[in-house]
């Protein structure tokens, strides 16, 4: 169990569109998350991560499913996503990120690349 990959992140939601980001190392779409430090809560990471990520300095909603994967290194992944809010901040890509966009959930059901995320729009509703 100590092998686990443990991470968190979140579905940000405005005005009925959710925003998914795009990574060029694995050229795919899905939700903004990353992997926890040693220490932090699965909270804060995804909080965390999310700002990483987007620039968005986010607040946590409701707990959405988590999802569990094996990663790219053949190592069990669990990751518990939240519901989220924008509190601040304005979209920006530093880390691991080049673009990200605002869509609809039929948008985004077209757009993310894994199937495993479309349980987490179905989770939205």
């Amino acid at each position: 169990m100590s092998d686990d990959v443990r991470a968190a992140g979140g579905l940000v939601l405005r005005e009925g569109e959710v925003l998914i980001v795009h990574r060029p190392q694995y050229d795919d779409w899905t939700f903004p998350k990353g992997k926890a430090e040693p220490g932090e809560t699965d909270e804060e990471c995804a909080v965390r991560e999310v700002e990483e990520e987007t620039g968005l300095r986010c607040e946590l909603g409701d707990e959405l499913p988590s999802t569990s994967y094996t990663d790219t290194l053949g190592r069990p992944k669990r990751v518990r996503y939240w519901r989220m809010r924008v509190a601040s901040g304005e979209l920006a890509f530093v880390h691991e990120i080049d673009t990200a966009c605002w869509v609809t959930v039929a948008e985004a059901t077209e757009l993310l690349t894994y199937e495993r995320d479309l349980a987490l729009l179905d989770a939205l509703k």
